[in-house]
């Protein structure tokens, strides 16, 4: 699909809020798995939680901006194995690939989950591998204050869930009701079935991936 027919989405942040990593999804990434002879100089890898943390680790909308200015008017392939992160830091890095003026290849090694997913679902086509997941929920956060407090955030959160639910719409035409419920009881969508739902467009081939060292345990034990 054209990835200009998916919603352009508004991104807010609220002082007092973060937004965090569901504990499932990061037990289930393998750090390990990447592209296979990833060495394109027009590809963007994005193989870490989502956002930043206080070491500079992780993928931040400032990361793939660059990425993305360096590449140019180019097709752009983006890798794709992440157990999520700060959702409207994705957020913000589906719109940059949204708007990117050349075709868009999304391709899911592993996992994209949570944040990670809503990144996956802006590219012409979307590949996934045979044994890789989509994990889909909604906006999970940390945040502190009184009942009052905590409430009005419950509310600030509650048109995000409905972006999330847009931009997988768009994607699948799955009706927003049956994904707001996938939503609310947090959905893990396997390679073949997210073809069938039309989530992603296609199987990677197997010889596409391949497992290597790397530091990203530890980035994710220190976010």
């Amino acid at each position: 699909m054209d990835k200009k027919t998916l919603p352009r989405v508004r991104v807010s942040a609220r002082p007092g809020v973060t937004s965090d990593i569901s504990h499932k999804a990061l037990q289930r990434w393998s750090p390990d798995v990447r592209a296979a002879g990833e060495d394109d100089a027009a590809s963007i890898s994005i193989l870490d939680p989502i956002g930043a943390d206080i070491w500079g680790d992780g993928v931040s909308v400032k990361r793939i901006s660059a990425a993305l200015r360096n590449i140019g008017s180019r097709p752009v392939t983006v890798n794709v194995n992440s157990p999520g992160g700060d959702y409207f830091e994705g957020l913000a890095i589906y719109n940059l690939l949204r708007e990117h003026p050349e075709r868009v290849t999304v391709n899911i090694l592993g996992i994209a989950a949570s944040a990670a997913s809503v990144i996956a679902m802006a590219g012409d086509e979307v590949r996934i591998a045979r044994a890789g997941f989509l994990m889909i929920h909604n906006t999970w956060v940390m945040s502190a204050g009184d009942r009052h407090a905590l409430r009005e955030v419950a509310e600030w959160l509650e048109p995000f869930d409905a972006t999330a639910v847009d931009i997988y719409a768009a994607r699948t035409g799955i009706d927003p009701g049956d994904l707001a419920n996938m939503l609310d009881r947090e959905t893990w969508i396997g390679g073949q079935n997210a073809v069938d739902q039309r989530f992603c467009d296609a199987l990677l081939p197997a010889d596409a991936l391949e497992t290597g060292g790397n530091d990203a345990p530890a980035q994710a034990l220190r976010a």
